[in-house]
């Protein structure tokens, strides 16, 4: 199932026929309930069911023939908490099932894709918002429809006031638009300069990254070296990339000492590098101009 994505803005738009509605700190997620069963399928394709059982056990009161698309997150203090939802998605089966005990997931959906068999993709997002609030109001949490208003003025409100609940900015669709399905036909605006970058590569070892090899989503697809990296950000891309499969990692296992690639880095020349394929999600600080490198916040994971 292929989700509909979003191109960054500056500004909040204005205009008649648009809908604003929060946008969330979580995990990509496609609720899929079928006949027999309730799939949950992260954005990259990879089915994540057994990382989130109260979620799956939930959307079983979802009619047959269903599929929503939303964020799952994890409340904490009064806000939403990414890395307590980076720790669920990354549990095994067994640790999932206590962990969704301590640390329950919410699911925040935003479309309906799906109602009872029958594909709604092509209906208005009005329309489709409308099935949506219908399906879900009467189940409750943790199934919950984002909330949503036309108001300009009052989606102002919310970019000020929500991001001390954990809420990133707000995500901008037109009343009339059918799901854009793989095509970044909504708008988001965040309130900071971050974004996400894909993680082409990464310098050092697999076993002690030192910095990641970005290609941001702006300008021209030249790779950047991202400033060094936190002992904790180490962790997660030594992780991850033994859980991808680095390019290079056969000729790290027969003891070659560099990667065949490399990278111009502003001030450091030539650096040597290591591919990842498929490449990671990482979300950087960066500005327009070239000066300072890239800051990483975050590893996404599983997306």
């Amino acid at each position: 199932m292929r989700v509909a994505l979003a191109a960054a803005v500056r500004d909040l738009p204005r205009a008649a026929g648009l809908a604003y509605e929060p946008k969330f700190d979580g995990h990509r997620l496609v609720v899929v309930r079928s006949a027999a069963e309730v799939s949950l399928q992260a954005r990259s394709g990879r089915i994540v069911t057994s990382a989130f059982p109260d979620l799956a056990t939930a959307a079983l009161q979802l009619p047959a023939g269903t599929v929503l698309d939303g964020e799952v997150v994890v409340w904490h203090a009064g806000r939403t908490d990414f890395a307590l939802v980076q720790r669920r998605a990354a549990a095994t089966a067994a640790r999932a099932a206590v962990l969704a005990q301590s640390l329950p997931a919410s699911y925040a959906a935003f479309d309906v894709l799906e109602l009872a068999g029958l594909d709604v993709r092509a209906r208005p997002y009005e329309r489709r918002r409308a099935l949506l609030v219908d399906l879900l109001l009467p189940l409750g949490p943790p199934l919950q429809p984002v909330p949503m208003t036309t108001d300009p003025e009052l989606a102002a409100t919310w970019y000020e006031t929500l991001p001390a609940s954990g809420i990133e900015g707000l995500v901008v669709k037109r009343l009339d638009q059918a799901y854009p399905a793989g095509r970044r036909g909504w708008q988001k605006l965040r309130h900071t300069d971050v974004r996400d970058a894909a993680v082409v590569g990464y310098t050092g070892t697999p076993r002690r990254p030192l910095a990641l090899v970005l290609v941001l989503p702006v300008g021209d697809e030249t790779p950047l070296v991202s400033s060094p990296l936190t002992a904790a950000l180490r962790r997660e891309v030594a992780e991850a990339a033994a859980a991808r499969g680095s390019a290079a990692r056969g000729s790290a296992e027969h003891g070659s000492a560099e990667p065949r690639v490399t990278v111009t880095a502003i001030g450091l020349g030539e650096v040597p590098y290591r591919p990842l394929d498929p490449p990671l999600t990482a979300e950087v600080r960066h500005a327009s101009a070239r000066h300072p490198p890239p800051e990483v916040i975050r590893l996404r994971t599983d997306l």
